[in-house]
């Protein structure tokens, strides 16, 4: 298994499998956001590949063995979260320019997340922020989520962070597997809308890096 930073073509290569990789990590809350898959598949891939935004491979790390795609982390300095966020209003404007989306769509997607950013505590400038962790289904148990998270968090030292954090879903399964590896629940966050809609609270863990 090759730990390695999504870049010299590699993001091109893998690309058809990042939408289903990241909705993989809050269905429930995804399908809130964007009330459509192909919607969301359509983002996430156009982020993919503009550096700078929430979802690009300029921020992965992907786990690969044999040529074939394993598992993923996005992460980020914790103060570039928001950027990165709001960089993605570019890629809308080559989707709809395009005619992949259709402009009427965007008002409702930016509503709910506005809605469902409060799910999200503010992110502080000396954490490293894992926006996405997730294993393809066919090689679960084999212990690709602890080598890509233990390489975030080494990469995290080393380039001095003192905190790493992410967010997770609190009916997630991966609640455990972060607990295990050390991270520890910081905060439990409800929202009115996305709550009503179905999404369960968020847990913010967290760990001190030094």
């Amino acid at each position: 298994m090759q730990i390695i930073a999504a870049k010299e073509g590699l993001e091109e290569a893998h690309a058809d499998d990042i939408p289903e990789l990241v909705w993989a990590t809050g269905p429930v809350s995804y399908d809130y956001h964007f009330a459509d898959r192909g919607l969301f598949d359509a983002i996430v891939l156009g982020s993919w590949r503009r550096d700078g935004t929430l979802f690009a491979a300029d921020a992965a790390t992907l786990a690969v063995e044999e040529g074939a795609l394993m598992g993923i982390e996005i992460g980020m300095p914790g103060n570039e979260y928001r950027e990165r966020q709001h960089a993605l209003g570019a890629v809308w404007q080559e989707l709809v320019g395009n005619g992949q989306v259709d402009a009427d769509d965007i008002a409702g997607v930016l509503e709910r997340s506005e809605h469902a950013s409060w799910l999200n505590p503010v992110i502080h400038a000396d954490t490293y922020y894992i926006h996405a962790l997730s294993v393809k289904p066919g090689f679960r148990g084999k212990r690709v989520g602890y080598h890509l998270i233990n390489n975030a968090m080494d990469r995290a030292r080393q380039q001095g962070f003192a905190r790493l954090q992410l967010d997770v879903l609190s009916d997630n399964p991966a609640v455990e597997f972060y607990r295990a590896v050390g991270l520890e629940l910081l905060a439990e966050t409800r929202a009115p809308k996305p709550s009503a809609f179905g999404v369960p609270a968020e847990y913010r863990m967290g760990m001190k890096l030094s």
